[in-house]
């Protein structure tokens, strides 16, 4: 009997990591010779380095660079043994690492710096995880750390914020790091909006890093305003591509090189753990997350998974650590088989998250004792269990 374990992070409580040694513990102690395959996945957000990094051995190499506010901090990139470099853009200018949360003054500058040491220690293939993050600056913060030069009316360089975005009339970038045109460069995004308007980057992402109502107008004008310059520029139009307003229009900047490509976060991960073949004669999928509510569906761990699983029709059990309403039906059509909550007390989160590996494994058991309970037979004979 072959179960893979494939869940993303349970966020503040539970590592991807931390989860599948939970959970094949659980399956063991009920099916002591199962076949386990364990794939920590993500979605290209926070964790989404260590997930890569536990599934496919690397190193974590630390870096020193600029915060979202200018400050320096001390972060790392994951380094794949394939000579991939995995950036966390919430490692450098996280909105969980701002003290007063403004997107106009925030910068991804330090994301520039750590792509630069990046292609310093040799590598050759850059994935982007550019969630959670407390810009709005289109990434020029970024592209200025790798050379490019952003000036105003004036011919005065300006600095690369989210407020400046409106005062940008044209690029240097003859001093652009020539390597970032060489190397392949993923861009790990799990939303489709498009850079500006109502449905843009300041509009939908802006308020929740700070922004008052006239601020979102600003910094959406910011944005309009530098998508034109970057077309009078390179003749790329990227203003309306799906995701091109992910991370306060981070890709925006890097979209305008060819050989740059957006690709939701949770496929570049499962195709970097080799899911389809990982998986292939596999009796059983669990997966999970913190939270399994409406934003699952626009592109999460579990969408991924139960996807590609239902291609090969394996059967996908998710164990979250909370479940919304009406959402368990939508899932049902995408190929999951079961949903399951792993919070057992109705109190708040901080008071029971210590509770969660626990559940988390009495849970597991108590789904496999069901799910194979017709089995006994087959246990009996083939893998020697008396009981479930």
């Amino acid at each position: 009997m072959k179960i893979v374990i494939a869940p993303d992070s349970y966020k503040h409580s539970m590592s991807a990591d931390e989860i599948c040694r939970i959970a094949e513990s659980a399956i063991l102690d009920v099916l002591p010779q199962a076949g386990i395959v364990k794939l920590p996945a993500a979605d290209g957000g926070e964790g989404t380095a260590g997930a890569l990094l536990s599934a496919l051995g690397g190193e974590s190499v630390p870096c020193r660079v600029k915060g979202a506010e200018f400050d320096l901090v001390d972060s790392s990139y994951a380094l794949l043994n394939n000579n991939t470099a995995v950036i966390e853009m919430a490692s450098v200018c996280g909105l969980m690492m701002v003290q007063k949360p403004n997107p106009e003054k925030t910068t991804t500058f330090g994301v520039g710096q750590m792509i630069k040491k990046a292609l310093d220690d040799g590598c050759e293939k850059l994935i982007l995880c550019i969630g959670g993050s407390a810009t709005n600056d289109a990434g020029i913060g970024a592209m200025a750390a790798l050379g490019a030069r952003f000036l105003d009316a004036e011919g005065e360089e300006l600095i690369p914020n989210g407020e400046n975005l409106i005062k940008i009339t044209a690029i240097d970038s003859s001093g652009i790091d020539p390597r970032l045109g060489s190397c392949e460069l993923l861009i790990a995004c799990d939303v489709n909006n498009p850079l500006y308007g109502e449905n843009g980057a300041a509009y939908v992402f802006a308020p929740q890093k700070g922004a008052d109502g006239d601020m979102v107008k600003r910094l959406d004008a910011g944005l309009k305003n530098y998508a034109e310059v970057l077309y009078r520029e390179t003749k790329r139009d990227i203003a309306s591509i799906p995701g091109a307003g992910a991370a306060g229009g981070f890709a925006a900047s890097f979209l305008a090189f060819p050989g740059a490509v957006l690709k939701p976060g949770v496929d570049i991960v499962l195709d970097a753990l080799d899911f389809d073949d990982q998986i292939k004669g596999a009796d059983l999928i669990l997966t999970g997350e913190g939270k399994t509510d409406s934003q699952t569906l626009s592109g999460k761990t579990i969408l991924g998974v139960s996807r590609r699983a239902k291609l090969q029709n394996i059967p996908v059990i998710v164990i979250s650590g909370s479940v919304d309403d009406e959402i368990d039906g939508l899932l049902y059509r995408e190929g999951v088989c079961a949903i399951f909550a792993n919070n057992r007390l109705a109190r708040p989160f901080d008071e029971i998250k210590d509770k969660d590996p626990v559940w988390l494994k009495l849970t597991v058991t108590n789904i496999m004792k069901t799910y194979f309970h017709r089995n006994d037979q087959l246990l009996k004979e083939v893998y020697n269990v008396d009981k479930i």
